[in-house]
């Protein structure tokens, strides 16, 4: 049951964040008279920031848990979550910091942007929660310890966004930087994580609701901009 929720999660996030990065974000940016080649520079060096951070296992991190149906020897999954499962928490407490500036940089561009920008990151983290939420509990850790640091984990987005908000506030011109620097990271999520995990499911019976769900993402980031 978890896992198909997780799974319903996972379509619905890549409509909403693809959605709010290419037909809001980076709009914004770009209309906001920064210099169009430094925008794809800034794009291009977010992609590979990405890339690198994803290499060094601090941004995406597998989830996979016993039973996840995946061909390993019993006991794997779970010794190698053990050997992450802090790690998965500094991973987690850093992405979660950054994500919070970005939420402030998209509310201090347009309140409209940074709802959905806020809405886009929520959706792409309540998966990523119950999935670090499963790894602790393959690493050792008890359920109310696990629950604890990810709820610490969350809070650093609260002090990112404080620290984004008084920060950009007193340098705008930053903002459409960090909005692209954004959408790097929505798009690179989205493409290289997210659906990569979609097409392992390629039965008829599965793609059927996957797309509705990407349209649905799409219909709702369009339904909470529509007067933008």
């Amino acid at each position: 049951m978890l896992s198909k929720m997780v799974e319903r999660l996972v379509s619905l996030s890549v409509g909403i964040m693809l959605s709010t990065t290419l037909l809001h974000a980076l709009p914004e940016a770009f209309e906001s008279g920064a210099d169009a080649h430094k925008l794809f520079a800034t794009l291009l060096a977010g992609l590979l920031t990405f890339f690198l951070l994803e290499k060094a296992a601090l941004l995406r991190h597998s989830h996979h848990h016993e039973g996840d149906g995946h061909h390993h020897a019993h006991g794997h999954d779970a010794r190698e979550a053990g050997k992450s499962g802090w790690m998965i928490l500094i991973g987690d407490g850093m992405h979660n910091f950054v994500d919070g500036i970005l939420i402030a940089a998209a509310f201090l561009a347009n309140p409209e942007l940074g709802i959905v920008t806020a809405l886009a990151i929520v959706a792409h983290e309540i998966p990523t929660e119950i999935g670090d939420f499963i790894v602790l509990l393959n690493a050792g850790f008890s359920r109310l310890r696990a629950y604890v640091f990810n709820l610490l984990c969350s809070l650093l987005s609260v002090a990112g966004g404080l620290l984004g908000y008084y920060t950009l506030d007193q340098a705008s011109g930053l903002i459409p930087y960090v909005l692209v620097f954004a959408s790097s990271g929505f798009i690179y999520i989205a493409v290289s994580d997210l659906m990569p995990q979609m097409q392992r499911r390629a039965t008829v019976k599965e793609s059927i609701p996957q797309v509705l769900l990407i349209g649905l993402g799409v219909a709702v980031v369009l339904f909470l901009t529509a007067g933008h």
